[in-house]
């Protein structure tokens, strides 16, 4: 099953170093049952983009419990044993999976990054983001116009440079 992992860019580095993510479970999110009832509309690769979009909305709550870390959402792709992946149905997010193993770098597929040239728009999204899911309007369009900017697409191979 591919699988979107949030992440922060200091996972990528551990990824890095460690070659695995770790340590399990791990929350992802994957086109689900659930997924493709609340999305019936949705061929395929919009049902990938939607569960890659609600893992890069995870990646900016890593980010506000990690307030040194560089102000880019992170998502890793990655082709996870379906018996490893057990979706949650989590009414809100009907994506959600536990990855119940490590993920070694094997099993990443690609890697999203933020733009660099977002990094200031992030940055308010990560500051607006509990105002925003306690139901502030404005802090809401904020951080819901951050799903605006796509994640640029590195593959595996690109990660010591992506770091560097």
């Amino acid at each position: 099953m591919r699988v979107y992992l949030p992440a922060t860019l200091s996972a990528l580095a551990e990824l890095h170093k460690t070659g695995r993510l770790s340590p399990a479970p791990l929350t992802a999110y994957a086109v689900t049952p659930a997924l493709r009832e609340w999305y019936t509309e949705g061929d395929s690769e919009e049902l990938e983009y939607a569960a890659m979009t609600d893992a890069a909305r995870a990646s900016l709550r890593l980010l506000a419990d990690a307030p040194d870390a560089p102000r880019r959402r992170v998502v890793i792709a990655a082709e996870v044993p379906d018996a490893q992946a057990v979706p949650l149905y989590h009414g809100s997010e009907p994506g959600l999976v536990r990855v119940s193993a490590e993920v070694p770098l094997s099993w990443v597929a690609s890697l999203h990054v933020d733009d660099p040239a977002v990094l200031d728009e992030v940055a308010l999204a990560v500051v607006l983001l509990g105002a925003a899911e306690a139901g502030d309007e404005d802090a809401v369009f904020t951080v819901d116009g951050i799903d605006d900017h796509e994640l640029l697409w590195y593959a595996t191979q690109e990660l010591p440079d992506l770091l560097g």
